[in-house]
């Protein structure tokens, strides 16, 4: 379901945008409400780069053209992770997402259809537990259903 912007899931919602290098805190809520949009914006960029990337392993190409489409495969991943850092999430790796939420991680990586891992800030992704774990044993304040409380 689209919204009148064009944007899966928006719901009209207004998002802060940060500094370049400003990390957001994130709660649960907050994370989840700006999901469908970051989610939106990486599958673009991904669909953006695919056919550079065909194209690159498909064929032989001049010098000329392949630092063309390297320079263009660089602008779209630099416009993606410009888009990410606006919104406060940190970039962790290509496709691949980390929400701050105080004491870890929200983690993503695309093509997951949900934001369903956390790790902590001395774990990295391959120490990522699915998010449930992580509520069920923890019960970590971030994850509190107060909608409208601010951090």
């Amino acid at each position: 379901m689209h919204d009148s912007d064009g944007l899966p899931g928006h719901g009209g919602t207004v998002f802060a945008i940060q500094r370049p290098g400003q990390v957001k805190v994130f709660t649960l809520h907050e994370a989840e409400a700006l999901f469908p949009l970051v989610r939106f914006i990486t599958v673009q960029a991904h669909d953006e780069l695919a056919p550079i990337l065909e194209s690159a392993r498909a064929s032989m190409q001049s010098h000329e053209a392949l630092r063309q489409q390297e320079k263009r495969y660089e602008e779209i991943v630099r416009r993606w992770i410009n888009k990410m850092e606006r919104l406060g999430v940190v970039v962790a790796g290509l496709w691949l997402l980390d929400f701050d939420t105080g004491d870890g991680y929200l983690c993503w990586r695309y093509p997951e259809v949900v934001l369903g891992f956390y790790h902590g800030y001395d774990q990295g992704f391959g120490q990522r537990r699915p998010l449930p774990e992580i509520l069920r044993e923890h019960q970590p304040d971030w994850a509190a259903s107060g909608e409208g409380e601010e951090r």
